[in-house]
């Protein structure tokens, strides 16, 4: 997949820089080495015992795994069971019903707990209330809220009386509801009058209204009622007969409600992942799988004590991470968690570094372009914080570069906490790829050896597992129990999409490498990797190597088409502050471009060599922290930029491109 020429990834084997877990650490951990052979050698007795030690089951199951209808799978098909039960119910009623679920942290400052007695009561007047707005078993409900616990509420009264649910994330436009609600069928909605964000009451319920009107075309909606949140009190819109207040339509209701047993593979929710246009794609989960895996991973992968862990997942729940990371996998376990609704730097930058002291959270997982603009504020904020109650710190959403997980490691967990960098995907459904604290001793930037029970590998282009040292396609060989089970409404789409690459094989879409260790590091999408005079470069290889720099805070890497060499690379860099300054006072933006080329050129080669190099002091990120590549391809080919909907500044775009010909700030030979 990459040029074969020295890159940071093997300067950083060169250094042999491992982790490994300290004594008192493997002592403790729930994970075990022997859990590997034990996967190896009876792959579904392993999940069949994940399944049964870790959800309660109605009926339980006598089969396994069914994958005569390959590519869609059916595990513990004929077994029964609640996935709100399972992260709810059955906590109180073990006597664990005044644990804390969920210590919310509104952006405002204000804050609410709720224990998992407190949350039945919650989900069960919810789950009355659907019923009573005419949703049944199999309806499909949109979610369109911001991280506030009603959003987990509403997640599980939905799976509570077997509704399918549908979240769309609180920072999509009207048009992209409106498809997601077309596409799904949606009966009903649930949404609040708006939500907090850098420091602003946000209105989300005109969006609601605006997806709700009738098509050009004249097709009226699906939707037969809206149940709005009050959350800022602003003024909204009302549609009587339709709209109706949640808090109103719980007080209404009963505390009493029997979870609906469904079948294993019922339907519990669907994603959807692509952009705002087009039709979108409904990568849909079912209920007994998804459950084990999620329960599984969060599990052994966060060492989760759930009598003493304080867990925080700094997600939103209108991305997968949300759904497996926030409620169904830590509900499933019993774990006490933080949901906080706004930005990290609301209404200072050390606001996570305040939450983690407050409630004392001993297990933070977040995303690689969260620790990056940390790193890039400084490291003496988060040093004005008692951060000593942390013990394991997550990585997920892309891979983390070394210096990333080093910063993250050194000055957010003290030199002590182990790091777990997690590959998966919202096809995966649950983590696929990881360290297991206790077992593993971590690479910094890898995501390294499948979880006990996953079968990936790296292949070349025949489908044959690439030797050690060598880079290829992510691929995974077996079923897993928390993989998709289709496309909702195109099952032909779902092969075409993730079965047709390889036979038989599920392509992730992702370019990998091994070490020398057989160790995985991912290489980012496969579209993400250019073809510069015919040798394929990796946009993470350099977007790690300009990191690697003590000027540089972040950076984003495409490709432009260019006339001599096909392609050629395009970078975007943020500099430290102190770096920043200089540039800014003294003009020395050419100097910084030019010193950043060499530096790629001697970290991989002088084929990596970004033909243009631009300083900015943003980078253009959905408000889940993902950077919008397609965005910044447009800039560099000199297109019209695409739609910006989804950013958290839309601004940063004008900025960006303004920017694009300013010679201080580029460098080409």
């Amino acid at each position: 997949m990459t040029h074969e020429t020295s890159s940071p990834l093997e300067n950083l084997l060169a250094e042999s820089r491992s982790f490994p877990p300290s004594p008192e650490f493997a002592a403790q951990a729930n994970a075990r080495s022997e859990m590997y052979a034990w996967a190896s050698s009876d792959r579904l007795g392993f999940w069949a015992e994940q399944a049964r030690s870790l959800l309660s089951w109605e009926t339980d199951f006598t089969e396994v795994l069914d994958w005569s209808g390959a590519p869609v799978a059916r595990w513990f098909a004929d077994g029964r069971l609640n996935a709100c039960y399972n992260a709810v119910d059955r906590h109180v009623e073990a006597g664990n019903g005044d644990r804390v679920a969920i210590h919310f942290e509104g952006e405002p400052g204000d804050t609410r707990t709720l224990t998992y007695r407190e949350l039945q009561v919650e989900v069960s007047r919810a789950a009355n209330a659907l019923r009573t707005l005419g949703v049944d078993t199999g309806d499909r409900v949109a979610i369109y809220l911001p991280m506030i616990p009603e959003a987990a509420v509403a997640m599980l009264a939905c799976a509570r009386i077997g509704a399918v649910h549908s979240v769309v994330f609180g920072g999509f436009s009207a048009e992209a509801l409106r498809s997601r609600i077309a596409d799904a069928e949606a009966v009903a909605v649930i949404t609040a009058d708006g939500g907090y964000r850098r420091g602003n009451a946000t209105a989300l319920k005109p969006a609601v209204d605006e997806a709700l009107t009738p098509a050009p075309d004249g097709t009226a909606t699906s939707i037969q009622k809206v149940l709005v949140v009050r959350r800022t009190g602003q003024d909204v819109a009302w549609t009587e007969g339709r709209d109706v207040w949640w808090h109103e339509a719980l007080a209404a209701e009963s505390d009493q409600h029997e979870p609906v047993a469904v079948e294993a593979e019922h339907p519990l929710f669907i994603l959807y992942t692509s952009g705002t246009t087009g039709k979108p794609k409904g990568i849909f989960h079912t209920t007994g799988g998804y459950l084990t895996q999620c329960a599984y991973t969060h599990r052994n992968v966060f060492d989760l004590k759930p009598e003493s862990d304080v867990y925080w997942c700094t997600a939103d729940v209108g991305w997968v991470t949300g759904h497996s990371y926030i409620v169904y996998g830590p509900m499933v376990n019993g774990a006490t968690q933080v949901m906080y609704e706004g930005t990290p730097d609301t209404p200072h930058k050390g606001r996570w570094w305040e939450i983690i002291a407050k409630y004392g959270v001993t297990i933070l997982y977040t995303a690689p372009t969260a620790i990056r603009t940390c790193m890039k504020w400084g490291e003496d904020i988060p040093a004005q914080h008692d951060l000593s109650s942390l013990r394991l710190l997550g990585s997920v959403g892309e891979p983390i570069n070394p210096e990333a997980w080093m910063w993250y490691r050194r000055v957010v967990g003290g030199d002590r906490t182990p790091v777990v960098d997690t590959w998966w995907q919202t096809e995966t459904g649950a983590i696929m790829i990881s360290p297991l604290p206790g077992v593993t001793a971590a690479k910094p930037g890898s995501a390294q050896t499948p979880l006990p029970g996953i079968s990936a590998d790296v292949v070349d282009e025949e489908a044959r597992p690439v030797p050690n040292g060598s880079g290829g396609y992510l691929v995974l060989t077996e079923p897993w129990p928390a993989m998709l089970r289709g496309i909702w409404g195109d099952m032909q789409r779902y092969a075409d999409t993730y079965w047709s690459r390889f036979e038989n094989i599920y392509f992730a879409g992702d370019g990998a490498k091994k070490d020398d260790d057989g160790d995985i590091w991912l290489l980012g999408r496969v579209d993400d990797v250019m073809n510069v005079s015919g040798h394929r470069l990796s946009t993470t290889e350099i977007e790690s190597a300009l990191v690697s720099h003590p000027m540089v805070a972040e950076a984003a890497v495409v490709g432009a088409s260019d006339p001599t060499t096909g392609q050629a690379v395009v970078a975007f860099v943020i500099l430290r502050a102190e770096h920043l300054a200089k540039v800014d006072e003294e003009g020395e933006g050419a100097d910084v471009a030019a010193t950043l080329r060499a530096h790629v050129a001697k970290e991989i080669g002088p084929i990596a060599k970004p033909r243009t190099i631009l300083v900015v002091t943003e980078l253009p990120k959905t408000r889940s922290g993902k950077i919008m590549r397609r965005l910044l391809r447009d800039v560099a080919e000199h297109r019209q930029v695409g739609d910006v909907t989804t950013l958290a500044d839309s601004s940063v775009m004008d900025l960006i491109s303004a920017g694009l010909n300013a010679p201080a700030t580029t460098s080409e030979d």
